[in-house]
């Protein structure tokens, strides 16, 4: 039997809706790592909004970014960044169409614009401060995703102007922009490709949308109790909701605790 790695989404699996980790869940950590399980994070966030948590639970390897930049061991092992002639296009149509975006890089983002209620919206959704003005981020560091605000029934139109790249709906205002063949189960399977881990050895817990893939490509998928039900769909366990301790009660049904 090989090793085994656990990937936990962050929120709504590890973050309550409050973006506290539960004590059930740290501890629950703690005791995996006692049985030389090892524990990755897969997200949706860039590295430099989860710092925090890397430390609090001592976890040093990562599928952020939706899987546009992974981590083993502190060391990249795989980067994915969009196409600087895309991010160009699709920065005139979002104007043109006064849809907002936010560029992130593994170490900041920026907005295009000053002040807009849908950024300040989906910011403080997770908890997160406005970010600083700057149009022509993209133009200086590799840019891994794109934030775009806009109402979903707009989100077919960049479907259609924009094949390839891939619109994942995260919020009532905001998309998570990537290349098309950007997933964490893309960045799980070049993880596995760059280390020791096999497919089989892999469990993964998610609740949102950008989960799906993940936990259709693991070994085994738990969604968790408060996620959306395309993803309970697939998954191979439904745990309980993330505020009635579901990481660790999913991790014990598993027998990994």
């Amino acid at each position: 039997m090989g090793d085994k790695i656990v990937f936990l989404d962050i929120d709504g699996t590890l973050l309550d809706h409050e973006k506290q980790i539960p004590h059930s869940a740290k501890e629950a950590i703690r005791q995996l790592k006692e049985n030389r399980v090892t524990v990755a994070i897969s997200t949706g966030r860039a590295p430099f909004m989860f710092q925090d948590i890397l430390r609090e639970l001592d976890i040093h390897s990562y599928v952020s970014i939706n899987g546009q930049y992974v981590v083993h061991e502190d060391k990249v092992v795989y980067e994915n960044p969009l196409d600087k002639d895309q991010l160009e296009k699709l920065q005139s149509y979002a104007v043109e169409n006064e849809h907002p975006i936010v560029y992130q890089s593994a170490t900041d983002m920026k907005s295009n614009v000053a002040d807009h209620p849908y950024i300040k919206t989906g910011m403080a959704s997770l908890k997160k401060k406005y970010p600083l003005q700057q149009s022509d981020y993209y133009k200086h560091l590799p840019i891994y995703q794109v934030l775009l605000f806009h109402e979903q029934e707009e989100q077919s139109k960049y479907e259609e102007m924009f094949p390839e790249l891939r619109f994942v709906r995260w919020h009532q205002f905001s998309c998570d922009v990537m290349p098309a063949n950007g997933s964490k189960a893309n960045g799980i399977k070049q993880f596995i490709k760059q280390t020791g881990f096999q497919l089989e050895d892999t469990i993964a817990f998610g609740d949102g949308l950008n989960d799906l893939e993940m936990l259709q490509s693991v070994e085994i998928g738990v969604a968790m109790g408060n996620g959306v039900e395309e993803v309970k769909a697939v998954a191979d366990l439904v745990t309980d909701d993330v505020t009635e301790d579901g990481l660790a009660k999913g991790l014990q049904k598993l027998g990994l605790i």
